[in-house]
C-alpha cells in the first residue's frame, strides 16, 4: 500500500464508519451497559474498542511509529457514555482524531515496522488492513446486539444515507 491506496481505503472506511455512526444512533440508551449476549462486551465496550482502540489508536500509531492503545482502560471509557450524546460524541471525536492522524501519514510510515502492545509488529499498511477487519467484525456484533434488542441497523451498504461527511465522494 502506498500514500495514495492509503486515501482510497481511507475514503472507504469513512463511508463505514458513517454507517456505524447511524447505528450508534439507533440503539437504545438503555440497553448500552446490558450484556445481551453473555461474555461479550456491553454495547458501550464495543463502541470504546472501535473507535477508541481499533479506529484513533491503531490510526495514531500508525502515523507516530508505535500502537500504543490500552485496552484495559475501555470499560472505564465506556463508563462515561450514558447518553445518546455521550456516546455519539465520544465516537464522533474519535473519528477526528484518527482521521488528523491518518492526513499525516505518508509512504515512508506505512512500510515501516510498528510495535503494539499485543506481542506483535507488522508495517504500517497491515494497520489498516487491521483496523478494517477488526472494525467490521465488532460492528457485526453491534448489528447482532441491535437486533435482539429489537433496532433495525441501517442497510450495511447505504452509504448514501450517512450524514454529509460520511457520504460517498461525489
Amino acid at each position: 500500500m502506498n500514500k495514495q491506496e492509503k486515501e482510497r481505503a481511507w475514503d472507504q472506511f469513512r463511508q463505514k464508519y458513517g454507517i456505524y455512526l447511524r447505528l450508534l444512533e439507533a440503539f437504545p440508551e438503555q440497553q448500552y451497559h446490558t450484556h445481551p449476549i453473555p461474555g461479550l462486551r456491553t454495547f458501550a465496550e464495543q463502541v470504546t474498542h472501535m473507535s477508541g482502540t481499533i479506529v484513533r489508536d491503531i490510526a495514531q500509531g500508525i502515523a507516530k511509529g508505535e500502537i500504543t492503545a490500552v485496552e484495559g482502560a475501555e470499560p472505564k471509557a465506556a463508563a462515561a457514555l450514558t447518553s445518546k450524546s455521550a456516546m455519539m460524541s465520544y465516537a464522533k471525536q474519535c473519528w477526528i482524531e484518527a482521521n488528523a492522524a491518518v492526513a499525516t501519514i505518508g509512504d515512508a510510515q506505512l512500510s515501516a515496522t510498528v510495535p503494539t502492545p499485543w506481542h506483535m509488529t507488522f508495517p504500517g499498511w497491515v494497520g489498516f488492513n487491521i483496523m478494517s477487519d477488526e472494525f467490521l467484525h465488532h460492528r457485526g456484533q453491534l448489528v447482532a446486539y441491535a437486533r435482539m434488542c429489537g433496532v433495525q441497523p441501517p442497510f450495511i451498504w447505504g452509504f448514501g444515507d450517512n450524514a454529509p461527511e460520511f457520504r460517498p465522494a461525489s
